[in-house]
Formats: C-alpha cells, structure tokens, sequence
C-alpha cells in the first residue's frame, strides 16, 4: 500500500473508532464527487474510503496494523474491493449514526407498538356546559382480539424466524460503481421488517392481533367547559397492533346555541325587551336563569330572577348581575350574566291610545322635538368584543 492509512484519515495510530468515524466524516463532505467537482477529488474520496474501510473494522484494522493484508489477498489498492456501506456515506453527509456494514442495521422492527389516539365531537347544551355532566359515548374503535389476543397467530401456532432475513428484518443488497461494492439495506420483503412470519394467521384478526368493535363509555364533562374544549381518557383509543398498548380518547365539545344566552368567555349575555310605558314608569320583570336548564325536577334550583327596570330606562341600558355567568373552567368564581334592556315602541295605536300619547306629548312639550346628534356609547356588548376580539 503506497500511502499510511491512518494519515490518509489524518488520526493517529491509536485513535479510536469514534474519532476515526469522525475523520472520515469530514473528509467525505469535503471530497464527494456530487460535492467536489475536482478531479482530484474522486480519486482521494476513493483512498479515503478504502481507508475507513479498513481501519473502522477491527478484525481488518489488527491485520493492517500487523503488516499483512486485510483483505486475505484480495483486490488491493484504494477503494478496488472496498466493500463500504451506502450507511456511512449517508452518516457523513446527515450525521446518522446508522453505522456501517459491521453495525449490523437497525434490526427487526416490533409487532407489537402502541395504538393511535382518537377524536370524537360531542354536542352539548350551554347549561350542561357551565355546570358539568355525565355522558355515554358509543365509540367503534380497535380493541384487542378475543381469539388470539394480540398474538396473532391461530390458537396452537406461533410467529416462526423468517428465513429470508434470518430475523434481522431487512436484506442487504450489493451494487457496483466507481466507488467499488456499496451495500444499501432494506426492510425484508418477506416479513415486512419484522424478523418473523405468521404461518397460520387468526381468522378473526387476519393477523392483526386486533379487531373493530363498538363500545360504551363514560364522559366526565367538568364545568366551564366550551367549544373546542377536549376531554382526554387515558388508554380509550386505539388498541396498538400486535396488541399494543391502545391510545388516548379525546372528546372535543361543541357548544350548542342556547335560545336566550349567548356565551362570551366565562359571561353570559341576554336581552329583554319591555313596553315603552314599562320603562317610563318602572316595573320588575322575571328573567329565566341558566340553572333553569340543569335543574333536577323537585329541586330547590333559582329558576328565575327579578330584574328592576327603573323609572326613565332607556333603550340600551345594560345591568351586570355579578356571578350569574359561566364557572371558570380553571379556577374559582362565576363570570358576569349582562342584560341589555330594549324599550319597544308600538307601532299600532288605536284612536284612544293616540289622544293619550298627544296629550302627553302636549303635556311634555314634545310635539315638536329636536332631535340632538351625538356619538354612540359602547355597550358591554361592544367592551367585551374589544377586550376579547382578534388583535
């Protein structure tokens, strides 16, 4: 050999592998042909492969090192009958840590992996919502084979070694060029990659280890919970292959419409609308409470609540009921249930309420108003988009 191996790899004689593999990392980056486009530079790439060949096996590297040829008087020269893995061209160039031919591969991968997580959608009313329930879920999902369980295999029969790989679960395959032999491996073809055949596989399963069926579940739906919210259950999904371990359930809620609230964050809004001579003279109106719709019949649940419409109300005016709204679904307390007042004014009168409304209106000085231009105030309404839009 014209040249020292090791100063082809510029490592020391007693370097190790690690730095060895190192080394000849950086040189193929650097002398590539698809990289280097100088001449030279096959010709060193192939020298520096042959070197790495030699020096990254140990039983090659103790014959080198003894004076003797490592490859039984074979082929000599740089990279002539260099039998290098397509491997460790590849780890130079993307830092893999695949190894070479002598690493032996990845191996067999497992039947047995685990099961992929599922996502239903459950529809849910505003109160059950707020206040938390209990629901059943009727779910089709894989769950594991009552026949084989897991296995399988038919009753009375085993996974066998595949032959064609001998277990490894992939085949090495041997192709020439310029670079010498590179040996690229596979997954076997015989076994897919697992390193075994079922012979005889579980006519329920087809070999699966895991069939379909519908189950009943139980769904804790906790308080304060919204649209998009998802409830996980551990080990409810998918039963893995092979009998693997199964998933997770997740339930994503979707909350209805409600025909009188509308939800915003953790408060509630509503309107109401009352007469015109309501809101000039004051009245108290009943207003229906979101508990109304969770409640147990025979319960002692707050159905209704009085609102006070004051004297002189206005369209528009807004009242906050504080902890009326939704419980937080983290945390403590209650949102904000909002009620927005709106004053009607009729739009029929018959002959005597029209002598009224003129005699109040020449009463009040009215007959003739002016009309005064000016800004629109924000409503809660208004404030909460601002404060909880998109920015």
């Amino acid at each position: 050999m014209s040249q020292d191996l090791y100063d082809t790899l510029g490592v020391a004689r007693d370097a190790d592998s690690d730095t060895i593999k190192k080394a000849y990392r950086k040189l193929a980056r650097q002398l590539h042909p698809d990289v280097n486009p100088d001449p030279t530079s096959e010709e060193r790439f192939k020298n520096v492969s042959h070197a790495y060949e030699v020096l990254s096996d140990p039983e090659k590297r103790r014959m080198y090192d003894l004076g003797g040829d490592p490859f039984n008087g074979g082929m000599g020269g740089a990279g002539a009958g260099a039998g290098f893995s397509f491997t460790d061209i590849m780890d130079a160039f993307f830092g893999g840590s695949g190894g070479g031919a002598q690493t032996g591969g990845r191996g067999p991968r497992p039947r047995v992996r685990r099961g992929q997580d599922a996502l239903i959608r459950l529809d849910v009313d505003l109160a059950d919502a707020a206040f938390g329930t209990t629901r059943e879920l009727k779910v089709d999902t894989a769950v594991l084979c009552g026949t084989c369980h897991g296995e399988g295999a038919a009753p009375g029969t085993r996974p066998k070694t595949c032959e064609t790989c001998g277990g490894r679960g992939e085949t090495v395959h041997v192709q020439r060029s310029f670079l010498g032999e590179i040996r690229t491996t596979r997954p076997c073809a015989a076994c897919r990659g697992f390193g075994t055949v079922i012979p005889e596989p579980c006519r329920e399963c087809s070999g699966d280890g895991r069939v379909r069926s519908r189950r009943t579940l139980t769904v804790k739906i906790p308080a304060g919970v919204d649209t998009g919210t998802r409830v996980q259950l551990s080990g409810q999904g998918e039963v893995g292959p092979g009998g693997g371990p199964a998933g997770d359930l997740y339930v994503e809620m979707h909350v209805n419409d409600h025909p009188v609230f509308t939800r915003h964050g953790v408060d509630l809004l509503c309107t109401v609308t009352v007469p015109m001579t309501a809101a000039a003279l004051g009245t108290t109106i009943s207003l229906p409470t979101l508990e109304a719709d969770h409640a147990v019949p025979g319960s002692d649940v707050e159905t209704t609540l009085p609102l006070e419409i004051r004297p002189g109300t206005q369209s528009g005016t807004e009242t906050v009921l504080g902890g009326r709204g939704i419980p937080a679904l983290r945390g403590t307390g209650r949102g904000d249930l909002v009620v927005r007042v709106v004053v009607e004014t009729p739009t029929r009168l018959d002959e005597r309420q029209e002598e009224l409304l003129l005699e109040l209106a020449e009463l009040r000085h009215e007959q003739s108003p002016d009309g005064q231009a000016h800004a629109p105030s924000k409503s809660v309404f208004d404030r909460l988009r601002d404060a909880f839009g998109p920015r």
